[in-house]
């Protein structure tokens, strides 16, 4: 139920509305309808507000207090609306504005005429008709500032002696004509698109939402104004020193093909460290600390992939339940590091901090990847709050519907960007080349990419975003992962993405946990992925590595609730278990949930180290999930995004547990044998062909009676899968221009319920042979160290992958 407050708002709105229940364009008793030239609806109203206040030249708006208002003549006082009379104040006086530069947009600290320093504030606000900056002194008391300069459709200023830490936000004024996209409304403060440090937090009261957020007919509420300040609600931009510091910094440069990505929550990998000294968990300066990054290189990883650290905010569903946006993919601000995972505060300390736990990754050879939600943003849909690019320009930065009302949704968030826009492409790319040569960061990994991808509607290869970024001189060198599918038609494109791009490849999950699970597709399919999936990307020079291969990932269940669940538990999320999806391609290995059963128990253990096994020795970039290496649970919740507890924590007291602290180990020693052996990661396919007198090619399949397969055993399901890597047929050469030579494997890939017999390939393929690596086993800690000759027969675990190294 709304306040008192509230609910006499609704009854006496202020500014444009409509009636309830009534069509478009008919206005409340009192207001005026007229038509412009284009016949858009302006309201009678609006002229006599602020924006009137304009005609006023500005040195007069400055000079004239409440007391010089007085003076003013009866017919000018008479057109100045209450709103900007109360607009126009003695105390504090605005400071003095010089014109400025309308490059770089944001708010940039520097130098000015005369050797004065300053900051340079420039907004675009395409369709705008006047812009404030509004600066926040400690006590929260706001000064506001006419930016009277336009350039190319940019408002620009530049204001001596304002320095870093100042708080700030914008009011752009404008019409307010929903029926057309027009949603201007100056009483709401708006944060800068380019803000580099954001201060406070996002709580949407209805204050901070442009239209009557609580109008009793809810299918017209988005054209009712709101006319109350948001500006004590919402959180202030703040000026940051500029420190380009990044000269010194050494950059792993890993090569794809020897990459390896660990997927991680700033906060959730570090909230439960015990090593981690408490004030410095869930945050950036935890990430950066040596406990945290020890684990990392011992594991062997050699990139990190952040979920979302760009400033984001929480939906209104998830604050009225209680709860929060943990993942954090709902960004509003795209050049701010999230100040909630600030150790040094949110007046800008974030921004070193970030750039230190960046410098402490790069030091260990680590990469860092941030993973980007570029495709919409925390606004909504027309019911959304009005935080930043709404109140700007709604039309320039969003994609509308035929009926502008309405947005289009590409994303299942309730807008997208309009990418083909000049503006927001700008946006986009000025974002990733700061991140890249300011924030030290190493590439992205980007949400929902074929929302980007869009031209007008349909998904577009060479749209404007994937021709800007295949041109730049800073992006095109940095790695770039899309999540190659949005929610809209024709939004699923595997395998479509040109070069430079590598891609999340959902075919490789989905056939690897139904071949563990059981369902057995064609070896076919599973063939394709364990080696690269050259049937989606040998096309245009990509290469293996364009394949990220991944079992889980945040969204979904975790390697440990694969096997152990096999329906969603998310009734933590308040949303009675209708959230997340259904498709889990899971196998709970006889009973739902934990189990006391000690046989069930072993059984999830041994598939957990089949399931890692066959993504670290598979072709192609492999990706861990934080916390899959030690058995990280979260009880069957698939969609986690709103945990920001124990469930969606990890759990480093698990490594004090034998059992899981196993799997760990043996996640670094398939890490290990990976980074030793080039023949576990190829940069080119394998071709299938002969490569030298004896037949001898590099790579081969065989059934479990030692027998190549043939065509048709590609058409059926099969248990039972060997597979042969030769060592002597690498394509390319080292750095010294040497052929590239290594080991040559056989890997046995067994899913059946029974062990089976296998008959080791013989000449050719080898004389000997030694098993390094059976997933059997519970104890991890050493190879086997079997040696067997080709020719014979050796038994194969139930459900068990071997892998075996040629030795003569």
């Amino acid at each position: 139920m709304s306040s008192a407050a509230e609910q006499e708002a609704v009854q006496e709105p202020a500014g444009t509305a409509v009636r309830p229940g009534e069509p478009p364009g008919v206005r409340e008793p009192g207001t005026v309808r007229t038509e412009d030239s284009n016949g858009l609806r302006l309201e009678a109203a609006q002229a006599m507000s602020l924006e009137a206040a304009q005609a006023v030249s500005l040195e007069a708006a400055q000079a004239v207090s409440v007391e010089a208002a007085q003076a003013v003549s009866v017919e000018a006082a008479q057109a100045v609306s209450v709103e900007a009379a109360q607009a126009v104040r003695a105390e504090p006086r605005a400071p003095v504005v010089w014109p400025g530069a309308p490059m770089p947009l944001g708010a940039r600290f520097r130098v000015g005429p005369d050797g004065v320093a300053g900051t340079n504030f420039a907004l675009w606000a395409g369709g705008a008709e006047a812009v404030e900056l509004c600066l926040f002194d400690e006590h929260g008391t706001e000064t506001r500032c006419p930016l009277t300069e336009l350039t190319h459709e940019i408002w620009h200023g530049f204001l001596p002696g304002i320095a870093p830490g100042q708080r700030y936000g914008y009011r752009v004024h404008g019409r307010w004509d929903p029926w057309t996209g027009a949603r201007w409304n100056a009483a709401k403060l708006l944060l800068d698109p380019y803000a580099r440090a954001v201060d406070g937090d996002f709580t949407l009261p209805p204050e901070v939402y442009g239209h009557l957020r609580d109008w009793p007919d809810q299918h017209v509420a988005d054209t009712v104004r709101d006319d109350r300040d948001s500006a004590p609600h919402v959180p202030k931009g703040v000026v940051v020193h500029d420190d380009d510091d990044w000269v010194e910094d050494r950059r792993p440069k890993t090569p794809w093909a020897d990459s390896v990505i660990y997927e991680l929550h700033v906060r959730g990998f570090t909230k439960l460290h015990p090593d981690i000294p408490p004030e410095l968990r869930g945050t950036y300066a935890g990430l950066a600390h040596p406990a945290a990054i020890d684990h990392l290189t011992r594991l062997g990883v050699t990139a990190v992939e952040l979920l979302p650290v760009h400033q984001f905010a929480h939906e209104d569903h998830l604050l009225r339940r209680g709860l929060h946006n943990y993942w954090g993919y709902n960004s509003i601000g795209y050049f701010a590091p999230h100040a909630g995972y600030s150790a040094s505060g949110s007046a800008g300390g974030q921004v070193g901090e970030f750039k230190r736990m960046v410098h402490a990754l790069h030091g260990a050879g680590i990469e860092v990847i941030l993973d980007v939600v570029y495709n919409h943003t925390a606004e909504a849909g027309e019911l959304g709050p009005m935080l930043s690019l709404r109140g700007i320009d709604n039309r320039g930065y969003y994609r509308l519907q035929n009926d502008p009302r309405r947005y289009a949704d590409y994303t299942g968030c309730g807008n997208t960007l309009h990418v083909v826009q000049p503006q927001v492409l700008r946006l986009i790319t000025d974002s990733l080349r700061y991140w890249v040569t300011e924030m030290g960061v190493d590439g992205f990994r980007f949400d929902l990419a074929a929302a980007l991808a869009r031209s007008m509607h349909d998904v577009d290869m060479l749209s404007p975003f994937l021709a800007v970024i295949a041109q730049d001189p800073v992006l095109r060198r940095v790695k770039l992962i899309a999540e190659p599918w949005d929610v809209g038609n024709g939004g699923y494109q595997v395998g479509a993405f040109p070069p430079l791009w590598t891609e999340w490849n959902d075919r490789y999950r989905d056939a690897v946990r139904d071949y563990w699970r059981g369902a057995l597709p064609d070896v076919r399919d599973l063939g394709y992925r364990l080696t690269g999936s050259s049937d989606l990307y040998a096309w245009g020079g990509r290469r293996p590595y364009a394949s990220v291969n991944f079992v889980t990932a945040h969204d979904g269940f975790t390697l440990r609730d694969l096997v152990s669940y096999e329906q969603k538990h998310n009734e933590a999320n308040g949303e009675g278990n209708r959230d997340g999806t259904s498709d889990n391609r899971a196998w709970n290995c006889g009973a739902e949930g934990e189990s006391d059963d000690p046989e069930i128990n072993a059984l999830r253990r041994r598939q957990l180290r089949n399931l890692l096994t066959t993504l670290l020795l598979s072709t192609g970039v492999p990706m861990l999930v934080a916390g899959d290496e030690m058995g990280r649970t979260q009880g069957g919740n698939n969609n986690a995004y709103c945990q920001d507890n124990e469930i969606g924590w990890l759990d480093w007291s698990l490594l004090d547990q034998p059992e899981w602290r196993g799997l760990t180990e043996l996640t670094a020693r398939v890490l290990k044998l990976r980074h030793t052996h080039p023949v576990l990661r190829r940069r080119a396919f394998f071709s299938g062909r002969a490569q030298a007198p004896d037949g001898l090619r590099d790579l081969a399949w065989f059934t479990r009676d030692g027998r190549e397969m043939t065509e048709g055993d590609w058409y059926a399901p099969a248990a039972t899968l060997g597979l042969y890597l030769s060592g002597r047929d690498i394509p390319g050469r080292d750095a010294r221009g040497e052929p590239v030579t290594d080991d040559s494997f056989l890997a046995v890939l067994h899913a059946g319920a029974e062990p089976v017999a296998f008959e080791l390939p013989g000449a050719p393929w080898a004389a000997a042979y030694e098993l390094v690596l059976d997933t059997s086993r519970e104890d991890q800690a050493e190879p086997p160290g079997t040696f067997l000759e080709g020719g014979t027969e050796m038994t194969v675990p139930a459900r068990s992958v071997l892998l075996l190294r040629v030795t003569a």
